[in-house]
Order: C-alpha cells, then structure tokens, then sequence
C-alpha cells in the first residue's frame, strides 16, 4: 500500500509539475503571439509612414520605360521600341540594333573629326556630368551600367547633324528618335552642341528637323476667297478684327485680314526659342521638345471657363458629317504659325465654322503619337494631357472615311498613308482608352453642342450653302432680290399712283 501511495503521489506530482509546465508553455507562446502580433503591426504601420518618402517626385520626369497600362499592347513592340537604331540605355545590348551600333560609331567619328584626343576630351566632359546625368533616368534603366560604360553609351548615341546614310535608314531612324524608351537627356545635346565649333549650325538642325514635324504648308491651289468659303472667310475675319474700322473696311470689301503677317506673329519662332532657350528651363528630351512645338504657348489654350462653371463632358454628335449637316463646318485655321492646340469655333448668322490646325498623317503618325501619349502618362510628368486632348477631340470627328474626307478637302488633314480608311482607323486606335482634360475645349464642345442642339437651323444652314457657297452666287441673289423689289414697286406705283395732269386731259378729252 506504502508503494502504492508511493506511485500515486510521484503521478500527481508529475502531473502538477507537467500542468505547471503546459499551462507556463501556452502562456508563453500566448506571449510570444502578442509579441509578434505587436511586431508585425508595428513593420506594417512603419512601412506606411516610410512610403511617401521612397516614393518622391522629381522635378522633372525622368526618362524611363513606357508605363505597365500600356505594355499588354499587342503591337507594343512596333509602336514603343526602336526599328533601326537604340538611343540610351534601356535597350540597348540588344542584337537586333548590331547594325545601328555600327553607324553610331561611324557618326561619333565623324563628330569629334577623327581626333583620338577630342574624343578623350568630351569623354573627360561628360564624366563631370555623370552625376547630374543619371539623374535625368529613372534608377532602374541604368542599374546594370556602371558609370564609364554609361558615359561611353551617351557619348556615342549623340549625333544629330546629319544622317546621310541610306534614305530607308534615315526614315526609320527619325521615327526610333520620338519613341519614349529611346531617349536622351535634351541638356546632354545642350552640351554637345556648346562644346562643338559648329553650334550654330547644329541648333539650327534641331529646329529644322522639329519644325519638319510640327509645320504643315498651306497648299498651293488653295487660294484666299476662292478655294475657301468666302463665308467662313468672313466670320474668321470679323471674329479676329475685333471691329477696328480699318478691319470693318477689309470686310466690307472682302479683302481677307488673314493675309496680314500679324496673325500668328508671335508664334513664328516659338520652336526656335525654346531650342536655344528661353529662360523657362530646357526639354527632357527630344520626344518633351516635340510634344512643347506641337502645343504651342501654354496661354494659347482654349479654356475660358471659371472652376464654378459647368465642363462641357458629352456629346451628342457622332462626326464631321453630321456637323455640316447641322450647319456646322470644319475649316483649317488661317493663323500663320498653327499649333494643336489652336482650336476655335466662330459662328456667323445660323452657321458655326469650326477651325482647326493642319496635320499630316503618315507612317510615323501612330508611333509618334502613342509615344506623346505615353509620355503624358508617365507618373512623375505633370501636365494638363494636352496632346492627349488633341487626339481625344480630332477622334469625336473622325468616325470613317467619309469624314477624313471632308477634313482633306479642308486642307486641315493631309493624307501621306493611302486610303481615307487608313485615316480614320489611325485615329480611331489611337483615341481608344483615352483619358483627357476635361477643361481643354470645354468652350468649344459647349459651343458646338449649343449649335448641333438647334435643329431649327439645319435647313437654313443648308440653304445657305447650296446656294451661297461663292460670292457670285450671292451677288446674283442679291442682284434678283432687289430686281424683284423693284419689280414690286413699279407695279405698285403703276396701280396706285395718283392721277396726272396727261390723266385729267385724257379724261376730259373723252367725255367730249
């Protein structure tokens, strides 16, 4: 019985000591839980307060990769990577461009004279700027370069005078210079062209070849009244005169305003200063200059609405054919200097003509484009998505053929890629998933709505022009018109005129 007691304490012992243990085991691990718990949340909280720090904003967007909203594209590689030649470091190394990286050569040769030591000196120039260089790329394009391969890169990919290689070569290579994963800091050529003897001459190339992009001539068989509505002409000529009556005296007599140097003056060389510089800061790059000639000025902007006034979002018209059919015609503006964003809308009696800049439209439209596009979408650029609102506006216009047409006819679109269809299916992929400025155009959709809604007018805006579409046609209207009121009077005159004295005489004469 002692031994058994014996056993029976040592078990009740043991399970003491073993409920002891687990229950100091459990509050251990409840501790340790709390513990981690406590650690986690505290990691969490700490990575949201670090966050804003890892991500800030540089002032000025950084040359990088095309943004992931648009990489799922399925023709990303034709419109977003270069074809015939790789310009800074994203894609560069790729055997694809072997080729492009021999004339690269072959052109920096050519840029220093064949002199070793010159080479040696701009190499020795760049290095100065490495630090303020890299800046100008998002960190991750340039990771894998140390800084004498990234300065041996950027050295070779300059050279912007001449491409006299093959006419091929040269197209394709002016369409890989406005791709947004092919470029190279704008104050990189600022400095290439400051350290060469030929400065003059290599700005001016820069401009040349921009306004090549920018510029549209105005055709040769388009002359002032005749070849344009003389109607359209007059209501941008009282719209633009602001009544001085030296202006009313042109109008009177037909003689177009618009042929004065005054209109558009003061954009004439808008490109040309900001290529050698206007105080404002410099380019980002090549793809940031194009994008600031084809916009223009910033006041140039059409957005005369107040915060607190309602933004013209909708619209209840499909195409520029059913703009003339409500009254409302398309004209190219008659400034000299046009940029995209010259966008107005003038009425004149129950017609609205709505004037728009000329734009070329070849191969190197889609890529370069989508490129702007892309580069208005970057994170770190802000802007008010101008060119995004150009395409957004011209593709609510452009529905098929039949409108690419009407823009043709207008001298505002000129047709370098084949059919109209091709036109206006350019257009209609490259307005697909856009995200505009509300506020750019807002008066003119206002404008255009407000005259589209008044279907009242559509049959004497159609009238009118079936029968007023020249000035002659006027002139003999006007010519019936007042044939026919005279006309009426005569008659008039002939009935009820008051008797004579030859109708006394011839009354008295037959009573006798």
């Amino acid at each position: 019985m002692a031994g058994q007691e014996h056993v029976v304490s040592m078990e009740a012992l043991f399970s003491r000591e073993a409920s002891k243990t687990s229950s100091s085991v459990t509050e251990d691990s409840e501790t340790n839980s709390i513990s981690s718990e406590t650690t986690t949340l505290e990691a969490k909280i700490k990575t949201v307060m670090e966050a804003r720090k890892n991500v800030t904003l540089s002032p000025a967007p950084k040359i990088q990769k095309v943004i992931f909203l648009l990489r799922d594209n399925k023709d990303f590689n034709i419109h977003y990577e270069p074809r015939a030649v790789s310009l800074g470091p994203i894609h560069h190394g790729n055997e694809k461009y072997k080729l492009g990286e021999k004339y690269k050569l072959v052109l920096a040769y050519e840029f220093v004279e064949g002199s070793e030591e010159k080479i040696n000196d701009l190499f020795k120039k760049i290095k100065e700027k490495i630090k303020e260089l890299k800046e100008c790329f998002e960190e991750e394009v340039i990771k894998s370069y140390d800084d004498e391969d990234l300065i041996w890169l950027l050295l070779v990919d300059d050279r912007f005078d001449d491409l006299n290689i093959k006419p091929d070569s040269i197209a394709f290579t002016q369409q890989d210079l406005f791709l947004l994963e092919n470029q190279l800091p704008y104050r990189l050529l600022k400095w290439l062209m400051g350290w060469s003897k030929n400065e003059a001459d290599l700005k001016k190339s820069v401009i040349v070849y921009i306004n090549r992009h920018v510029t549209v001539p105005l055709p040769e068989d388009q002359l002032p009244v005749f070849s344009c509505k003389w109607l359209s002409s007059l209501s941008w000529t009282w719209s633009h005169c602001h009544c001085q009556s030296s202006n009313i005296l042109r109008l009177l007599l037909w003689c177009p305003c618009w042929q004065q140097a005054e209109i558009g003056k003061e954009e004439s060389d808008y490109c040309s200063t900001v290529v050698i510089g206007n105080g404002n800061g410099d380019p980002i790059h090549l793809l940031d200059l194009l994008r600031t000639c084809l916009l223009g000025k910033p006041q140039r902007r059409n957005n005369r609405k107040k915060p607190n006034e309602n933004v013209q979002t909708w619209q209840s018209y499909r195409n520029v054919q059913e703009l003339r059919a409500a009254g409302i015609h398309v004209e190219r503006s008659k400034k000299k200097e046009s940029c995209l964003s010259d966008i107005s809308l003038t009425k004149f009696g129950c017609l609205g003509y709505l004037w728009l800049p000329p734009i070329s439209v070849d191969d190197s439209t889609k890529p370069k484009f989508l490129n702007l596009i892309a580069y208005e979408m970057c994170l770190d650029f802000k802007n008010d998505f101008g060119i995004t609102s150009y395409i957004s506006f011209l593709d609510s216009l452009i529905d098929e053929s039949g409108d690419v047409k009407m823009l043709r006819k207008a001298g505002i679109l000129y047709n370098c890629l084949g059919s109209d269809d091709e036109v206006a299916q350019v257009f209609n992929e490259i307005g697909t998933d856009l995200v505009p400025n509300i506020k750019i155009y807002s008066d003119v959709k206002s404008q255009i709505q407000d005259l589209y809604r008044k279907q009242c007018r559509t049959w004497i805006a159609q009238f009118f022009h079936d029968h007023f579409s020249s000035p002659w046609t006027f002139l003999a209207f006007v010519g019936a018109f007042l044939a026919l009121i005279l006309a009426i009077i005569q008659t008039n005159y002939a009935v009820n005129s008051p008797p004579g004295p030859c109708d006394n005489f011839c009354k008295n004469f037959t009573r006798n």
